[in-house]
């Protein structure tokens, strides 16, 4: 994914977290709040982090 991609859902995810953990009409319960920002900061650091699966162009073995 290219990373200005990355980063547009970086703070896509950043503000969705937000407006769960801290609007008062949130469907979440207060007490989980914490948990939300964690998560959402705990998957954004692992999509800049690990690479997206796929195959590399000399893996490929060509069917006889």
């Amino acid at each position: 994914m290219p990373n200005d991609v990355k980063a547009i859902v970086s703070v896509a995810v950043l503000i969705v977290a937000a407006i769960l953990a801290f609007w008062s009409g949130s469907p979440i319960r207060a007490d989980f709040s914490t948990y939300v920002i964690v998560t959402a900061v705990f998957m954004i650091l692992a999509m800049w982090i690990f690479p997206e699966a796929g195959v590399k162009k000399g893996d490929v073995k060509k069917a006889k």
